[in-house]
């Protein structure tokens, strides 16, 4: 998208936003890599490469979601590149990323870990964006180049799946304090509307 206004003085530069967003960056590409210095190499190329392409960045439109866009596809163009090498297959350093937090509830973090890790890769990607993000259906999909409807029922399969490997019962909630994994779990619809 070309901007359709230049900078001025009236006009907020994207430059200072962009800074705003590197916290929410770095939780995304975290969930994507599964590794701290992964995910910090894909944030600063992230950066990088908004800042290049700054000027193409449409004043008053979504910085978040760009800023999403241009993480997620940097992170499928490097994994293509590197596709003969094996990931963490014995979830070393999937392990060492998460703290337990203290549940008021009977699912340990671990356990939600252990089970979220098991999903397939768009699984994943779907419930950060919708669940844990809170981006609406659409945006998300937009992001991940693919329909409204695929990005619901990918949503909805991952949710199933995970409440599968919880062993949860249909109608059984969950006590927890953690608002971004309960985000993640809940079955309703993305809450956040923009």
């Amino acid at each position: 998208m070309a901007r359709t206004e230049p900078i001025t003085e009236s006009t907020p530069d994207p430059r200072e936003e962009l800074v705003t967003h590197l916290g929410a960056l770095r939780a995304f590409a975290l969930n994507l890599t599964r590794n701290d210095a992964a995910a910090d190499d894909l944030v600063q190329d992230t950066v990088v490469k908004a800042w290049r392409k700054i000027d193409t960045f449409e004043v008053g439109t979504n910085m978040r979601a760009w800023l999403y866009t241009i993480l997620r596809n940097t992170f499928y163009s490097d994994f293509r590149k590197r596709r003969r090498e094996v990931p963490d297959s014995d979830g070393h350093f999937a392990a060492t990323l998460s703290v337990k937090p203290d549940h008021d509830g009977r699912l340990a973090m671990d356990d939600f870990m252990e089970a979220f890790n098991q999903l397939r890769d768009e699984q994943r990607e779907a419930l950060t964006l919708v669940g844990a993000s809170g981006f609406a259906y659409h945006e998300a999909a937009e992001m991940c180049g693919v329909a409204t409807g695929t990005m619901k029922s990918r949503v909805n399969r991952a949710r199933a799946r995970l409440a599968e490997l919880l062993n949860m019962q249909e109608h059984e909630t969950l006590d927890m304090t953690d608002r971004s994994t309960m985000a993640v779990i809940t079955t309703g619809p993305s809450v956040r509307k923009r």
